[in-house]
């Protein structure tokens, strides 16, 4: 998100100004790395999201050029760049969902002493199920507006699909994970819903 900072520039001026101040791109690194890292770590786990971060802020330098300025946020640029690296990943992030849901299932098998936790516990692993049977642009969707808190807009800008694509793909996505919320909406609630990744 942009900064209420009058004085300071917005993604598009930065992005402008590194074609001949290339140093002045770490600006754009400084207002995003740290949401875009947390995101990714969330798809992947801390041990890539270093790397993909990485590579996202390479390709972005490297297409800085290519920039539409009529956007002055960049974080659907940015974003749109990790889900193609993202995808790359593919098999790493469905083994993380699955993983999580066997966890979740095995605490159900020991001992409890509170129901609730029971409950929280059964649907944290239907949830990790249910993102790991997701079509990757279904979760794609649903993640981008989840966790990176975007709008339809701009998750249309990032993947580069039309607005209605963006709704249809979430609404098949919030159907089925929202079942293992117990018709919860996996969008409201962020931390209800994705408690493993505060």
């Amino acid at each position: 998100m942009i900064a209420d900072d009058p004085g300071r520039p917005d993604d598009a001026e930065v992005i402008r100004r590194s074609a001949d101040d290339p140093e002045a791109f770490a600006g754009l690194f400084d207002r995003h790395a740290a949401a875009l890292h947390r995101y990714v770590a969330r798809r992947l786990g801390a041990s890539l999201a270093d790397d993909v971060v990485s590579d996202v802020f390479l390709a972005a330098f490297r297409r800085r050029r290519r920039y539409e300025p009529a956007y002055p946020d960049a974080r659907p640029w940015l974003y749109g760049i990790a889900a193609n690296l993202i995808r790359r990943h593919h098999r790493t992030e469905i083994r993380s969902y699955r993983a999580l849901a066997r966890a979740g299932a095995g605490q159900l098998a020991e001992p409890a002493a509170d129901r609730v936790d029971d409950r929280v516990a059964a649907q944290q692993a239907g949830l990790a199920a249910a993102l790991a049977e997701l079509p990757a642009a279904d979760r794609e969707v649903l993640l981008l507006i989840a966790w990176a808190d975007m709008t339809y807009e701009e998750v249309s800008r990032a993947l580069d699909v039309p607005m209605g694509t963006v709704k249809s793909r979430l609404h098949r996505a919030r159907a089925r994970t929202s079942r293992a919320l117990g018709g919860a909406d996996p969008t409201q609630n962020r931390e209800e819903a994705f408690p493993w990744t505060t």
